[in-house]
This record gives C-alpha cells, sequence and structure tokens, in this order.
C-alpha cells in the first residue's frame, strides 16, 4: 500500500508538472510520453501509457564562469517537430533504419535541451549556446526509478581499489543479476544497462558521443532505485605503461570532465523500451542517434569480411618444415587457408612489431611485411595489423600513409581501457585518419560503440564484450553470458566476440588451456553465433588446421554474411535463449542459441515470406551432450509456416534458408 501512494504522489507530481509547463511529448504512437519541468531545475520524466517507468529525474551540466546548463533556468522558446526519414545503415543487421520520432527542444539562454520521444525509447541531450571556450566541470545524469528493479549489470571488474581507478579498465564483463537496491557500492558499471521496470526492460545507453566522455552509471546517494552517470576528468598527467608499454596510464586529473569551445551538442542520453525481451534484439535507437557520415564523404571501398585470426589458436598449426610463431612462413599458411574458404582477411595480432618499444615500424626480423603483403594479394587475400594505442596515436598518419601503401586494408587497435574525453577524441581521429588511406578500424581494449560506427562507417567493429578470449584463462558462464548479452551490450554495437572454436565441450569436460583453447558449449552453438551476433569484421578464432578438418562449418562460417539487408527476431528470452533470422539477398540464415539448458523451440517463419523452402541446417548432434563437438548437418524441405528445433545443452542451430525449386 505505502508503494503505491508513493508511485501514485510521483505520477500526480509528474502530471501537475506537465499540465503548469505543458512540456510535453509523445511518441509516435501515442504510448510514451516525457514530460518536462523547469525552474529551478530541469527535471524529465518518462510513461508509457499511464505507467510511470522513470521518475522525475535531474539533468543539468555545470560550466565554468558559473553557468549551469539546468539550474534556475525558464525556456525562453519552445519548438517541435516530427522526424520520419529512413537512414541508410551499410554494415548493419539492416540496410535502413526508420527515424521516426516526436521532439520537444526548449530554448534557455546558455543551452538547449532536446528530447526525442520515439515508439521504443527516449533520448535527450544538451546542445551549449556559448560561444567561448569552456570546460564542462560535471554532468548531473539521473535515472530515478520508481520501484526496486531487477538489474542486469555489468561492473568494472579490473582496478578495483576505488571507484577512480575503475575508470582506467577493458569494458568487460558478464553481468551480475541483482536490484537495483543491491547494488555494490564498491562498483561503477559500464554501459549498456539494462533495469526491469513494471514489466518493461529499460536499456541505458548513450548515442553520438563525440569529444566528451563516456558515461559509468552508479547509485545515487539517499536513493537504491536512482542511478546516476559518472564521468572521468581529463587527464592531466599520463604516463607510458600498462601491457607491453602500449597503454596511457592516467596519474592526475584536471577538475574538469571536458573542454569544449563555441555552440555543440553534447551526447545523447537514451533509454530503449522492451515491452517484450526481443524488443531489445531489433532495437535501432543508436543507429538513429549518431551523426550521419558528411555528404560528400566515400565509403564505398571498405569491406567487411571474415579474417583468419592466429592470436586465440596460439598460431597452433601441425605438419609443416618450420616452427610455427611469428613468421613469415605461419602467416602464409593462413593466406593459403583463407584463400582457399574466400575469407577476405588475415590478421597479424601483437607480435609482428617489437614488444615493448611502442613503435610500428620497429618489425621483428622475423616477418617481412613487404613480402607478405605480396603474398596476400596474389593470392586474393587483405591484412590487417594489430596495433597499440599509444604506438598507434604516436605516429598516426605515418603509420597510415606506410602501411596503406604497402597494401595493408586496416588496423586492429588495443588497450585504450579508457573513455575519457581525450580516449573519446582518439576514436574519432584514428577513424578520420584511417579513411582518409582507406583503412578499416577495430577497435579492440575499448568502451562500447555509441554511433561512431556510423559516422565512420570504416570503423567495423568494436570490442567491449566478455568474448570468447576469456575461455582461454578463466571458467566464466559463458553459455549464459551468450544468450544475454545480445539483448544488452549489443543493443550499443557490432561486438568482436571472435568466435569460431573447432574444439568444443561441455559444461563438465571444459577446461581454460591458454595455449590449445577449446569453447564451452557445442559446435553449433559456435556456428549459430556468426548469424546471431554483429560483428562486420568477424574473426575466425580457432588454427587453419582444424577447419581444414571440419570443411562442411568452415564453409558455413566463410558463407555466412557479416551485414545484413534485414533481420527478423523469432525467438527471444532474455538469459534463456534467443533466435533471429539475417537475409542478405534472397537468402536467408537462422541462428539460434540457448544456455545450459536443453529446449526445444518452435520457430513461426512467417514472416520470412511463404514457402516452401529449401534448408541447409546444422543442429546438435545426439551426443553433444557428451561431446560438443557432434552435430548433424542435413538438408531438408520445409513447407510449413512453422518449424520446431532441438538445442542441447549449451547448444545451438544454425540454418540457410533458400526458395525451393519448384
Amino acid at each position: 500500500m505505502k508503494r503505491a501512494l508513493v508511485l501514485s504522489l510521483i505520477l500526480i507530481g509528474t502530471q501537475l508538472l506537465c499540465a503548469a509547463k505543458d512540456y510535453k511529448v509523445s511518441s509516435p504512437d501515442g504510448r510514451l510520453t516525457v514530460c518536462v519541468s523547469d525552474g529551478e531545475n530541469l527535471f524529465w520524466s518518462l510513461t508509457d501509457g499511464n505507467t510511470l517507468l522513470v521518475g522525475p529525474s535531474e539533468a543539468s551540466m555545470k560550466i565554468s564562469d558559473g553557468i549551469v546548463f539546468g539550474k534556475d533556468c525558464r525556456a525562453q522558446k519552445l519548438s517541435r517537430k516530427s522526424v520520419d526519414e529512413l537512414l541508410s545503415t551499410p554494415h548493419y543487421k539492416k540496410a535502413a533504419v526508420r527515424n521516426n520520432c516526436n521532439e520537444l527542444t526548449l530554448t534557455f539562454k546558455h543551452f538547449k535541451w532536446v528530447v526525442r520521444v520515439y515508439d521504443d525509447g527516449v533520448a535527450y541531450r544538451f546542445v551549449s549556446r556559448l560561444k567561448a571556450s569552456y570546460n564542462v566541470l560535471s554532468e548531473e545524469a539521473l535515472f530515478a526509478f520508481p520501484e526496486d528493479g531487477k538489474a542486469w549489470i555489468p561492473y568494472v571488474k579490473q582496478n578495483t581499489e576505488t571507484l577512480e581507478s575503475q575508470l582506467f579498465n577493458s569494458f568487460e564483463n558478464t553481468y551480475e543479476i541483482s536490484s537495483l537496491s543491491e547494488w555494490n557500492r564498491e562498483r561503477l558499471a559500464f554501459l549498456p544497462l539494462a533495469v526491469q521496470i513494471e514489466g518493461r526492460k529499460l536499456c541505458i545507453s548513450e548515442a553520438d558521443l563525440l569529444d566528451y566522455p563516456g558515461m559509468f552509471l552508479y547509485p545515487s546517494a539517499g536513493s537504491g532505485n536512482t542511478l546516476k552517470g559518472v564521468f572521468a576528468r581529463v587527464p592531466d598527467q599520463v604516463e607510458q605503461g600498462g601491457h607491453n608499454n602500449l597503454q596511457g596510464i592516467v596519474k592526475t586529473r584536471k577538475e574538469y570532465i571536458a573542454e569544449a569551445s563555441g555552440p555543440r551538442a553534447f551526447p545523447w542520453r537514451m533509454i530503449s523500451v522492451a515491452r517484450e525481451d526481443k524488443d531489445l534484439l531489433d532495437d535501432d535507437m543508436v543507429a538513429r542517434l549518431a551523426s550521419q557520415p558528411s555528404p560528400d564523404a566515400d565509403f564505398s571501398w571498405v569491406r567487411p569480411g571474415k579474417v583468419a585470426w592466429e592470436w586465440w589458436n596460439n598460431w597452433n598449426i601441425t605438419g609443416v618444415p618450420f616452427q610455427a610463431g611469428v613468421n613469415n612462413a605461419t602467416y602464409k599458411r593462413y593466406i593459403d587457408f583463407a584463400s582457399d574458404f574466400g575469407i577476405r582477411y588475415v590478421i597479424l595480432d601483437e607480435g609482428w612489431a617489437v614488444k615493448g618499444k611502442a613503435d610500428l615500424f620497429k618489425v621483428v626480423p622475423e616477418i617481412n611485411l613487404e613480402e607478405l603483403a605480396g603474398y596476400a594479394r596474389s593470392k586474393g587475400v587483405d591484412l590487417i595489423l594489430w596495433a597499440g594505442y599509444l604506438a598507434f596515436e604516436r605516429d598516426m598518419e605515418k603509420a597510415c600513409r606506410h602501411y596503406s601503401a604497402m597494401g595493408i586494408k586496416g588496423f586492429k587497435i588495443d588497450f585504450m581501457d579508457r573513455d575519457d574525453q581525450p580516449a573519446v577524441r582518439f576514436y574519432e581521429k584514428a577513424a578520420e585518419m584511417a579513411a582518409r588511406y582507406h583503412m578499416v578500424v577495430d577497435f579492440h581494449g575499448a568502451f562500447k560503440p555509441a554511433g561512431l560506427q556510423f559516422t565512420w562507417p570504416n570503423v567495423l567493429n568494436f570490442e567491449g564484450v566478455h568474448g570468447l578470449e576469456q575461455l582461454k584463462w578463466s571458467n566464466p558462464e559463458q553459455m549464459t553470458y551468450d544468450v544475454m548479452m545480445p539483448f544488452v551490450r549489443m543493443l550499443a554495437g557490432p561486438v568482436d566476440y571472435t568466435q569460431g572454436a573447432m574444439s568444443n565441450a561441455n559444461k563438465q569436460n571444459f577446461r581454460a588451456i591458454y595455449a590449445n583453447p577449446m569453447s564451452q558449449g557445442t559446435r553449433c552453438h559456435q556456428l549459430a553465433e556468426y548469424v546471431v551476433f554483429l560483428s562486420p569484421l568477424n574473426m575466425l578464432c580457432d588454427s587453419p588446421d582444424k577447419y581444414r578438418a571440419e570443411p562442411e562449418c568452415t564453409r558455413f562460417i566463410a558463407a555466412c554474411p557479416e551485414v545484413w539487408d534485414e533481420s527478423v527476431t523469432l525467438h527471444a528470452k532474455m538469459g534463456e535463449s534467443l533466435a533471429v533470422a539475417r537475409r542478405k539477398g534472397d537468402t536467408w540464415y537462422i541462428g539460434a542459441l540457448t544456455d545450459w539448458s536443453r529446449r526445444d523451440i518452435i520457430l513461426d517463419l512467417s514472416a520470412l515470406g511463404d514457402g516452401p523452402w529449401e534448408l541447409e541446417l546444422f543442429r546438435d548432434g545426439a551426443n553433444a551432450a557428451r561431446n560438443g563437438n557432434d552435430y548433424v548437418h542435413e538438408t531438408i524441405s520445409v513447407s510449413g509456416p512453422s518449424l520446431k528445433i532441438h538445442m542441447g545443452p549449451g547448444g545451438g542451430w544454425a540454418g540457410i534458408l533458400r526458395r525451393a525449386k519448384l
């Protein structure tokens, strides 16, 4: 009764604010409504029909010279507009995204506050009207939930001595599920983060993150149900150190979070609202909110693709008359494998440049890059180079100019492990510089994507995910993570998860073996991840020898598209199982995953078109629960609108659906 009274008072208060100021904007379908109040403080709230999802929440930015956006402010002007447009998304889960929302802009003396309401989410941002240079001292971004919601929390797990020390981290962890009131107050959480409120799942993230620090979340003082944004201050003293001397270690920070000059927009704070779990898999909020590429920019040269990768499998090739490792003979074997199976790229991961020097022009004597680049060209394969953060940051243009002239097509940039303003600026600068030399980028050791992949389409992938590399040294609940991450982390954008293991173990038999790793779960679980996980630059993590020994699986992986024309969610139970269908041209690929539980699922194929269909499929074998390598590969006819599939513990299911020839 007490909780109901509190909710009623909050809702009534919100309605009064809206009525008094008439600062109210609803989604195109009329279900979601944001109410805004100015005056002493700027507050916003969110309702779904008559259901309060976010109570009055403060939004403000403290600027140098005593200016505060969102305090003691009265709107001078109010404007509204409706947006309905198609945005091209060439390297995504669909070819185009509908950007359909209602927008409210409140104009104040020093700033504007813009809020957009979609049928499936809301976002707001500050826009500065200041003309001189200034510093952003702090930002107040609150999310006041009306109840003690269940939350899926990706805590920072590294450098946990203090909250500030946690700002230096790899943005990789599984999810801890707890109520908001049970938050571990010794930990920050990174984005995205999901909260269940009144039967809906709300996923908090940010978009159009440019030249500004990324946001962490932490409970607000005095309220167990309110989360607040936490932002790294601008580094002052930064020293070279960390992994192989390739990282910038922040020793001291300035007293503000960002430096700015003149009128500019700040990042969108966004909440996706899912009435069903599948809505999270279908979400397009980041794509809608990201800045579009420059109108005169040409990114037609960008080539997504698969990558034959050596680091996870530890350069393990056998049956050769030389010692496998970081040398030209080994890489030629990877290039031969890529050429034979139509794989676009081979990567040279860490080891090709001299360790500890942070110098991309000091190449180990065992590697002759010019010879390798020429050999790859003769085989129709392109090369990508791994680069540590500081090494690339120091010689960015020189490295892009030199290696693009050699024929290298991109960089995998690693170990940033920060999202303060200079780090975010680095991402933008790296994307722009690589684009200038027609090179693609994969950001590893990275924070979550927040729209840069749409602004600079040569940025194909981001890590910031608890990927398969973790199984080289630990035994996490990875199967549970695999059916949870697509609903939360993947909402932000692509994942450099690096799947494709050909040695597959059940829960009892799995072991973390660094030099000869295996996956948890079944072979079909690994195959299905190539359909389920969004990854325009997609690794094949295992050894060429193992792939050659498994040609059926390898051909499926190599043929599976990396970007899609259309995506349809067929089944979704967050943390349990999911199934998606993705179309490229006239062909549908279907991928399904489960946790450590057996599942029988009926897939409704009616949204994919009328049959009959020819279905080539990979399913867990009768003994997959004992031996994860066991699978069945077959082709069947499908004439009806539904299909029943079975997945074993840690299992998966993958299929290619083609029109049957009549």
